[in-house]
């Protein structure tokens, strides 16, 4: 029995289409016109995603740009309105000067006659109070009743105060009290008018005896009034704590710093070497008491210590208004000896 085998070629018509090989057979009418259809829509879909993509990119950029136009604008009212300000500023300082010169004009008065004016010394003010220093200051440590006669001292001094000078610092440790006694003894024999200075003086370092020492209460007040009794003074314009005290409470400190003020003994308090940890709590005690907080801090300040004055203290003295009087050196010999000196 012999068998046939057709070619699958033979008789296959135009729209019939072989199987491939694992297929399932041959594909449908109108398939073919399926699969072109759904590749149209997948085209469509595609160009719709990418208009879309481009309006949101676009929407994007705009909210962008408006965003930037509005941020330059805000900055162009800020300049215009602190422009405007210092203008303001600068307008009422006129007017004030104007009217403090027709005051003294009519007082027989020039500001030409000012000590200021007359040496052209800067005066700032000390802290947030409203007492005004010179921008440098003649302190009396080491020289003043140790390294240096008195005519000396007395020719410092009377240098210092012909220059505009008025912020004299000493302190009862100072050559154990003749720094004082030093001082004291120039301003009287000058006879300079008391309300023409800025006295100021430190208290921690008094004497030999356990109490003579320290931020007590009791040294603080009989401290100060052995330096007044030095001084020939009825009062300081500021009385510094020369240094923290570990064994007396800050609070302590702090209202007895408010008693002698409170009693006229001195007017303003500051401190001096206290770090800013130190000077804060002494600032929130005075607060939360309702006492008199320090306003100035004394620190030293010179080419081989920056530190503190450059970096810890600097936030501190925004924060609460607390000004530093440097402790610094002249650097100008006077017989062999170098002279202290503050910058405010």
């Amino acid at each position: 029995m012999s068998s046939i085998v057709q070619n699958p070629y033979i008789g296959r018509t135009p729209n019939t289409r072989m199987p491939r090989p694992g297929g399932s057979g041959a594909l449908p009418p109108g398939s073919r016109s399926s699969s072109v259809s759904s590749g149209g829509g997948m085209s469509a879909g595609k160009l719709l995603s990418l208009a879309s993509m481009s309006e949101s990119v676009h929407s994007g950029l705009s909210f962008f740009l408006s965003e930037q136009t509005l941020e330059q604008e805000e900055r162009q009212q800020r300049s215009h309105h602190l422009a405007e300000f210092q203008r303001l500023k600068e307008v009422r300082a006129a007017a004030q000067l104007k009217n403090l010169e027709d005051f003294l004009k009519m007082n027989h008065v020039s500001l030409r006659d000012s000590t200021s004016y007359s040496t052209g010394m800067i005066y700032r003010n000390l802290g947030k109070s409203g007492l005004r220093v010179s921008c440098l200051g003649l302190g009396t440590w080491v020289t003043f009743g140790g390294q240096i006669t008195n005519e000396v001292a007395e020719e410092l001094t009377t240098l210092a105060y012909e220059n505009g000078i008025n912020l004299f610092d000493t302190a009862e440790v100072y050559s154990a009290g003749k720094a004082e006694v030093v001082l004291g003894s120039v301003i009287k024999k000058k006879g300079w008018s008391r309300s023409s200075l800025v006295i100021t003086t430190k208290i921690f370092w008094g004497g030999k005896a356990e109490t003579e020492r320290g931020l007590s209460r009791k040294h603080i007040i009989e401290g100060l009034r052995a330096s007044l009794q030095r001084l020939q003074l009825d009062y300081v314009d500021v009385v510094f704590a020369n240094r923290p005290d570990p064994n007396t409470p800050i609070e302590e400190t702090v209202r007895a710093m408010t008693h002698v003020i409170n009693h006229g003994m001195a007017l303003y308090w500051g401190t001096s070497r206290w770090n800013s940890m130190e000077i804060m709590e002494a600032y929130s005690v005075a607060r939360q008491f309702n006492q008199i907080p320090p306003v100035c801090e004394q620190a030293e300040y010179h080419m081989f210590q920056r530190e503190k004055v450059e970096v810890q203290l600097p936030e501190l003295f925004h924060k609460i208004g607390t000004q530093l009087p440097s402790n610094t050196l002249t650097g100008q010999p006077c017989n062999g000896v170098t002279s202290g000196v503050f910058c405010c």
